[in-house]
Parts: C-alpha cells; structure tokens; sequence
C-alpha cells in the first residue's frame, strides 16, 4: 500500500463519519417530535456502511451504502388533550432512542478523529522522510 492511499482510505472513513454524525444529529433533534398530520411519527435512521475498493494498490475505504429508517413502533403516551392525539386519546412519539443515539454519537466522533490522527501521522512521516534526503 502507498503512504499516498493512506489519505484516500481516512478520508473515505472522515467523510463517512461526518454522514453518520448528521444522521445521529437529526435523530437527537427530533426525539421528542410527535406524529404530524399524517399520523406517522418520526422515524430513527441508521447509516449503513460499504467497503470500497481505492484504487489497485489492494487498500480499501468506506462509503455509505444505505440510510435506513427504524422499524421499531413509536412511544404512545396517553394524552386525550393534545391536538395530535388519536382517536383513543394516545399520542405517538418518535422511535428514538436518546441514549442510543448518544453512544452512536461518541462512536461517531471517536472514529473521526482516529481518522484525522492517522491522516496527521502519515504527515508527519512524510515530512520526516523527505528531511532525511537533505
């Protein structure tokens, strides 16, 4: 593997990570959200990732393959006041799991700036590289 590819497999894993973080971030802002006009609440979404193959050098990288929604029913609480309740009085609340999403999160966050450490590092051995031919 070049020290070259280094960079085109992290950055693949950066970019891939920075989706998953937008994910995890539109999942935390609606937690709370309940079922809109048509009676669906929101719904968790998950990224799905692929391996890729980077060029011939046998390295691979990530991509998201797929966003997914959850299937898992959303919170009902009981609330015959509210203006989206249902006919027996319950509002449906989204899917998502805070505490889930939070852990994604760090995971998300840590994964990222692994990939910025080896982006540097890599660098850094470049640099002292060419310092040796001086």
């Amino acid at each position: 593997m070049s020290m070259f590819s280094i960079f085109g497999v992290s950055g693949s894993a950066i970019s891939s990570q920075a989706q998953r973080l937008n994910v995890v971030a539109s999942n935390l802002a609606n937690a709370d959200a309940v079922a809109g006009p048509d009676g669906k609440a929101y719904k968790a979404r998950q990224v799905v990732f692929q391996t890729v193959p980077m060029g011939d050098a046998g390295s691979a990288g990530v991509k998201v393959q797929d966003i997914t929604e959850s299937e898992l029913p959303g919170k009902r609480v009981y609330d015959p006041k509210h203006p989206s309740a249902d006919k027996e009085g319950y509002v449906t609340h989204s899917n998502v799991n805070p505490v889930e999403e939070m852990v994604n999160m760090i995971s998300a966050s840590r994964a990222y700036q692994n990939n910025v450490e080896v982006m540097n590092t890599a660098k850094s051995l470049m640099l002292k590289t060419l310092q040796m031919g001086q």
